[in-house]
């Protein structure tokens, strides 16, 4: 399905039937991304802002879909294991991948998690690869559900402030994606840095 076919699918929804349908699509998403939940997110908003309605019914839908499906893509990377994930996500065990999200969570917990999530192109290995690693859940839990409150919920507020232009909705999403990875990345070199100079020096 073409994106805009799904958007005019998505549009064309009663109010009951958009909300579990939008849970779905991005719970789906941490599986196989027929579209990616921050675009899911800045749809809510912008058809919220169409229809004079709060934006805040379609963030938790989509929220607590992907939250689910991320922890679904936990629960079976732990069941099955590191050669499973290498298989579904073409990633070696070992890796560097593996070794980064190791190195955050040994060294600064569920903060490591956190900042991951912001990562582009990373953040989706992040539930799979904790699977694997055998990260202990409720710290994942933690950890994912505000990353993702947290930005879905500035997606949602920067949709719905624009109104209903979509192209300034794309914009704003956009640049906002360049700024949230720019930020992490700059955040996660920080923390490396100051575990590098703090760390025990071998005799």
């Amino acid at each position: 399905m073409q994106l805009q076919a799904l958007f005019d699918w998505l549009a064309a929804l009663s109010p009951a039937a958009l909300l579990p349908a939008l849970a779905v699509l991005a719970a789906i998403e941490n599986i196989f991304p027929p579209i990616p939940a921050d675009v899911l997110v800045a749809f809510g908003g912008f058809l919220a802002a169409r229809a004079n309605a709060s934006p805040w019914p379609s963030f938790l839908a989509i929220w607590f879909g992907n939250i689910a499906g991320a922890m679904l893509m936990y629960a079976l990377a732990r069941r099955m294991g590191r050669d499973w994930i290498a298989r579904r996500f073409h990633i070696a065990p070992g890796g560097a991948n593996e070794a980064r999200l190791t190195s955050w969570y040994a060294t600064y917990g569920i903060a490591g998690l956190f900042f991951s999530r912001f990562l582009p192109g990373f953040r989706a290995l992040v539930p799979p690869l904790a699977g694997a690693l055998r990260f202990p859940p409720t710290g994942l839990l933690i950890a994912m559900a505000a990353a993702s409150a947290v930005w879905y919920g500035a997606i949602t507020w920067l949709s719905f402030s624009a109104g209903n232009n979509w192209s300034v909705v794309s914009a704003r999403i956009f640049a906002l994606g360049r700024w949230s990875g720019a930020i992490a990345a700059i955040v996660v070199v920080a923390f490396a840095v100051r575990w590098w100079v703090r760390r025990p020096i071998g005799r």
